[in-house]
């Protein structure tokens, strides 16, 4: 059955009644909508009316007819054909095709009326009324399927000038009916009906019979419906198909025919780029073009009733074109001769662009076909050299040229992006960074002219393909991530970030217009990305370029996109909780221009205040301590009257939470016994986190750079837990193990005097002092568990004193392991909800 966009609206049901029409009150259950389909497939209202049917004399039959109940005119005027497909839908709705491109429906106030009319168009074609939809095979009576299927087949008339009428009313009977149209494709395929059509329109063009063309319009339109590939094999054939598109231009539906056959000869011109020498494969182009220019412009929308009728069209262009890749692909001379041209300096540029077109095509051509044939096509492009040469064509000032070659390393990213990040990883050992291939396309990317800034879109999601570790290979001789990621920072990365740095010198942008926003707006869209799956490479890159204060400055922005892109960008990184991040942010005072873009916002409640709200908000929840600290310390006094969410102060109650845990030394490290009670390693496991550390350092530092930037490196060992002086501290608690057996039986009662000695003088060394360096993570002064490194970073003296004389008297409770840092969260968090009595009962015990 036919399936319609969508239903057109039900009329309303009007309370006051339907009012007068021709003197007589009019009957709700005939009150209907007319609607008729228009081009973009949307139903327009003609208007509400009541609905009759009678024999109307002048049409030969019975009719619906439908006056408008406002002045008694006709709205509609419908005779009941006997072959016209009716569909019923919704209880109150009757659809069907008047004529080509003609669609209408009733829409009924009342369900019986609808049953009414249905009922009487059943009748006239002799349905039975329960059935949706009129013309359908399976309503056919057995008798007449019989009389069908039994039927030698179908007989037609005679081709000759004066039964032409006769011959279009039959083509147009049988297209409703699978069986009739199967039997009139036989009949057609047999007789070698086609050509003697086409012989016929010769003639009435001669005679300039138009109505005699009108007919044969009519004809080849129908066979194009039957949908047999046989018959277009007749119809596209060499000496057919102009003749074919001559017939589809005369449309009796328009006052002046078409000249698509003055285009097709005249206008449009086929270029041979290269000569093709096999005249098969240029009949099969030729024939191609042609048809695809009779789906797209010669035949008219089809209507509902005839949406799957052409998908034999379809199929037909599919295969040609599977074909001509495939006879242009074994063609070696021919591809050598275009990449050869391409990359000739001596091609003058209209040759070079008409060589790109038709590589560009060829490449579009390339996606009809199936997944194993598409492997053996790009792998033949890639040994002719595709890649150098989209190289040279890229580097070239024609922007035609370079638009063409961009879509061209488009479909060979989407295709297979391991080729391409071998590729280039091979021509970095011979080429400038300026050269490269993938810093060609980020030039490109930066020097859109477009205004919308579309092919810097493209290209910028061409690039993160490519930088995506999830499409990346991994064997058991190389890691393509670690290789490529290597490569990508250090060679391209920097061509990448040019213009985020070369805007933010100052503390606003120096460029603020729209283009320039959108393109910033980009390169923070890729480095965040970045941020969320490349770890090590990006961190590394950010902290030792100090990237992330550069793009705050981009929150001063007047375009409110961007600054929520900078936003957005300090917000990945905090979601990924490494300390490494948070000392950077925290010695660098990177909150400031988030507070200050708050502050500015004001009152308004828009995208900027949520964000940065909910930035804050997962800090809270979270309980990152060391940002929960640096931000009450530094800037509670500019948000301590923001009072419409309780998000500030919910953070300085976790600070004073912090401060009151390490205010009280005796809970404290009461937990931390529990802790490594609960949760004490085996030797083996320390062996491992060894083995882990050394790992980690050697392969997250790249050419001797240090995660910490040059300017902020602190000048003597406190600030710096060095990983082998971790380790050393790990060495010494594997040995204390069988010390931790008798500190548990002596600590029933009251702390050892060094711990508290220790932790006392740690505590107040860091509440007196203001600096940021007292609040770096793993210091006793951090809102971390007293002691705990978390991850290698800064340090004060008082800390390693601490794990010294913890370490002499066997409380290993003080040195925390970085995947401890859950676990303690969940004890700290299960502490805060103690009641008080069972509180005093822990530190009593």
């Amino acid at each position: 059955a036919p399936d319609y966009p969508s239903a057109p609206p039900a009329i309303a049901s009007q309370s006051g009644g339907c009012g007068v029409a021709g003197g007589r009150m009019t009957d709700t259950r005939r009150r209907v909508k007319v609607y008729t389909l228009n081009e973009d497939r949307q139903w327009d209202d003609r208007g509400t009316g009541h609905v009759s049917s009678c024999y109307v004399e002048r049409l030969k039959g019975m009719s619906l007819l439908v006056r408008a109940e406002s002045d008694g005119s006709l709205l509609l005027e419908s005779k009941i054909n006997p072959n016209t497909a009716y569909q019923k839908q919704q209880d109150t709705l009757i659809v069907w095709s008047e004529a080509e491109n003609y669609d209408l429906a009733l829409s009924f106030q009342e369900k019986a009326g609808c049953d009414e009319i249905w009922e009487k168009i059943c009748q006239v074609q002799g349905k039975d009324p329960s059935v949706d939809i009129t013309q359908d095979l399976v309503d056919e009576s057995e008798e007449e399927r019989f009389d069908d299927m039994s039927s030698p087949g179908l007989e037609l008339p005679s081709c000759e000038l004066s039964r032409l009428e006769e011959i279009a009313e039959l083509v147009a009977s049988s297209l409703p009916s699978p069986l009739r149209r199967e039997k009139l494709a036989l009949a057609l395929e047999n007789e070698g009906y086609i050509k003697k059509l086409l012989e016929i329109f010769h003639v009435c063009e001669d005679l300039e019979n138009i109505e005699g063309l009108h007919h044969l319009y009519e004809i080849i339109k129908g066979i194009f419906l039957l949908n047999r590939t046989a018959l277009f094999e007749v119809m596209f054939s060499e000496e057919c198909i102009m003749d074919v598109i001559g017939c589809l231009e005369y449309d009796p539906s328009l006052s002046q025919s078409r000249k698509h056959r003055e285009f097709l000869t005249k206008t449009a011109k086929f270029k041979e780029v290269i000569p093709i020498s096999d005249p098969e494969l240029k009949q099969k182009i030729h024939q191609t073009y042609r048809v695809q220019y009779i789906q797209d412009m010669v035949l008219p929308t089809p209507s509902v009733f005839e949406e799957n009728m052409l998908s034999t069209l379809h199929s037909f262009i599919f295969f040609n074109k599977v074909e001509i890749v495939g006879m242009l692909q074994e063609d070696e001379k021919f591809l050598t001769d275009l990449f050869a041209q391409l990359t000739d300096e001596a091609t003058d540029e209209e040759k070079r662009q008409e060589l790109v077109n038709f590589l560009k095509e060829f490449c579009a051509f390339s996606q009809t076909l199936q997944p194993q044939n598409r492997d053996a096509f790009f792998k033949t492009l890639s040994n002719m050299g595709i890649l150098p040469a989209l190289e040279v064509i890229l580097g070239m000032d024609d922007a035609q040229v370079r638009s063409a070659a961009t879509d061209i390393f488009s479909y060979l990213v989407e295709y297979n992006p391991s080729m391409v990040r071998e590729f280039v990883m091979q021509e970095a050992q011979q080429n400038d960074d300026d050269i490269l291939l993938i810093n060609l396309i980020i030039e490109h990317m930066i020097c859109d002219t477009d205004p919308e800034l579309g092919g810097a879109v493209l290209l910028m999601g061409l690039l993160r393909t490519l930088v995506d570790p999830e499409n990346m290979l991994a064997t058991a001789n190389k890691t393509e991530k670690t290789e490529f990621l290597g490569f990508f920072y250090k060679h391209c990365m920097h061509v990448l970030t040019a213009p985020l740095l070369a805007n933010t010198t100052e503390d606003k942008p120096s460029k603020d217009d729209f283009q320039t926003a959108q393109l910033l707006a980009l390169i923070l869209e890729l480095l965040t990305f970045c941020v969320e799956h490349h770890t090590y490479h990006i961190k590394n890159y950010i902290i030792n370029k100090d990237i992330l204060r550069r793009v705050l400055v981009l929150m001063a922005s007047k375009h409110a996109f961007l600054a929520l892109c900078a936003l957005r960008f300090k917000r990945k990184i905090i979601g990924l909780k490494d300390e490494f991040y948070n000392r950077y942010i925290m010695k660098s005072f990177l909150f400031e221009p988030v507070v200050k873009a708050f502050l500015n916002n004001g009152s308004r409640y828009n995208l900027m205040n949520s964000a940065i709200i909910e930035m804050f908000e997962f800090i809270r929840v979270e309980d990152i301590k060391s940002l929960t600290a640096h931000v009450i310390e530094n800037y509670w006094k500019a948000l301590e009257d923001v009072d419409y969410v309780q998000t500030f102060k919910g953070l300085k109650l976790r600070f004073e939470q912090q401060r009151e845990r390490q205010d009280n030394p005796k809970l404290d490290s009461m937990r931390s016994i529990l802790r490594n009670h609960r949760y004490r390693r085996d030797a083996r496991t320390l062996e491992d986190e060894e083995e882990m550390w050394f790992n980690t350092d050697e392969d997250d530092m790249e050419d001797g750079e240090a995660v910490v930037p040059p300017s902020d490196k602190p000048k003597n060992d406190e600030d710096i837990m060095d990983p082998i002086s971790k380790f050393m501290e790990r060495k010494k608690l594997k040995e204390s193990e069988e010390k931790e057996v008798l500190l548990k039986t002596n600590l029933s009662g009251r702390q050892s005097p060094s711990f508290k000695l220790s932790f006392s003088s740690g505590t107040k060394s860091n509440l007196t002092s203001q600096s940021s360096a007292s609040n770096l993570p793993g210091s006793p002064g951090s809102p971390g568990s007293p002691g705990s490194p978390g991850s290698p970073g800064s340090v004060s003296k008082s800390t390693s004193q601490m794990a010294a004389i913890t370490t002499k008297g066997g409380l290993v409770g003080l040195v925390d392991y970085p995947d401890d840092d859950e676990e303690d969260d969940e004890d700290e968090d299960k502490e805060e909800t103690l009641p008080l009595s069972k509180k005093a009962k822990l530190e009593s015990s």
